[in-house]
């Protein structure tokens, strides 16, 4: 007797090759269970779920936990569903330098826009975006196209110290020193998120998504363009 294949591993294309593909599957479908529900959490659970399951019709996955922090921890990628009318979510904090060279992670994040259908007594989910926001992306725009500017204009530590100390990033005085010691030494990649200061970073899509959808940057794609 033949044992069926095992199905492949999961992968980085992969998961991108995918999360276009369920973004058509969804946007067709009715979602009843989400009929009149106007919680954006209860639409993310949802989707994260259901996207897990899809997945695993396919390819092995096991999917993240609380102790990984993120979703797809072998790939490094985490998955973020936001409503396209305020594309925003939040992330777990790590360190300040987060904020300069990014999350350290890979982002993938489906934009919806949810409208009720009452023929149907149904949602309709339409994936407008589905954003891969590479892990060098992930800093915080204005943050690091402050630091490139007086990196440009030949600034040194003290300088860009003092800029970190002006953004009111949530550091001490000798962790701002030794981060503007290592920016000198390894300037950052410029980010496209925009990163709010919280318990946990509160993110900001919006000019990622215009940057995907323009064709920017290659380390921000919307992969249903």
């Amino acid at each position: 007797m033949i044992s069926p294949a095992q199905p492949p591993e999961l992968t980085l294309p992969a998961i991108k090759l995918i999360a276009t593909q369920y973004s058509e599957h969804l946007s067709a479908k009715p979602v009843q269970e989400l009929f009149g529900r106007t919680d954006g959490k209860a639409v993310g659970t949802y989707i994260e779920a259901d996207f897990n399951r899809y997945i695993a019709k396919d390819f092995i996955h096991t999917p993240g936990n609380a102790a990984t922090g993120i979703d797809f921890p072998d790939l490094g990628v985490d998955l973020k569903v936001t409503s396209v009318h305020q594309p925003q979510s939040s992330s777990p904090f790590r360190d300040a330098a987060q904020k300069v060279y990014g999350l350290g992670y890979h982002l993938l994040v489906f934009v919806y826009e949810k409208i009720d259908d009452l023929m149907l007594s149904a949602a309709r989910l339409t994936i407008q975006h589905t954003v891969f926001i590479d892990c060098n992306m992930t800093g915080d725009y204005q943050t690091t196209i402050g630091i490139q500017r007086i990196l440009e204009q030949q600034g040194n530590v003290d300088d860009i110290d003092a800029f970190l100390q002006e953004r009111n990033l949530p550091l001490d005085e000798i962790g701002s020193r030794a981060l503007a010691k290592r920016i000198v030494d390894d300037p950052p990649a410029i980010g496209c998120l925009t990163i709010s200061n919280a318990l946990q970073w509160r993110l900001q899509y919006g000019r990622a998504i215009t940057t995907a959808t323009e064709g920017q940057s290659e380390g921000v794609r919307d992969l249903n363009v």
